[in-house]
């Protein structure tokens, strides 16, 4: 079974394959709206407290590793130049559960970039900690077990977005379309190498 972009046909009927997972905010045409109310953000700690709290490749606002790996929450997130509402949003993210990657953090903010490096600071309540991930390989094969002897299933598109299920450190479990598989790492954008998900 051949596994299409599941937001393919829509993004190509607009003429627009090639932002299909996100687009410059001029592209948009779309006035800005806040994600969360501004009085949602909590004040920022003291430079004390925030250089107390750090610790070389941890976020220190969570004390979990930098860069690390998350999802698109909902059907859309304003990613803006700096971690306030008050910043100019730069891009904005269209693709639901598309896997993007955390490299810093301030306060409820958190500095991501997708798979081109595109992005800036979001809202940490538009991002999911559910691992997604996208297919970087044109028709990447997806089989009954980690072995690239195993047999194919599925094969899936470049651009297919993909939940995480499991991850052992070159092959990772992932279902997309009603359809689940093992797919090496090397095809895939949303994992690191040698990470394990259980």
């Amino acid at each position: 079974m051949r596994i299409g972009t599941w937001a393919a046909m829509a993004v190509v009927a607009a003429g627009l394959w090639a932002a299909a997972h996100s687009v410059p905010l001029h592209a948009q045409g779309a006035a800005e709206e806040a994600e969360v109310p501004a009085d949602a953000a909590d004040q920022p700690a003291s430079k004390k407290e925030k250089e107390k709290d750090c610790k070389p490749g941890f976020g220190c606002v969570t004390n979990l590793p930098l860069p690390r790996f998350v999802s698109l929450k909902g059907d859309e997130g304003n990613a803006r130049r700096g971690p306030g509402l008050t910043h100019r949003i730069d891009w904005v993210f269209t693709r639901p559960g598309m896997p993007l990657k955390i490299t810093a953090e301030f306060d409820n903010w958190r500095r991501v970039e997708d798979q081109d490096g595109a992005g800036g600071w979001v809202h940490y309540a538009l991002l999911s900690g559910v691992r997604s991930v996208v297919v970087t390989l044109d028709m990447a094969e997806l089989r009954t077990s980690p072995d690239p002897s195993a047999q194919v299933v599925a094969q899936a598109e470049v651009g297919v977005i993909g939940r995480v299920l499991e991850c052992n450190p070159d092959w990772c479990r992932i279902q997309s379309s009603g359809e689940k598989g093992w797919v090496a790492k090397i095809a895939l954008w949303g994992v690191a190498p040698g990470e394990i998900i259980e």
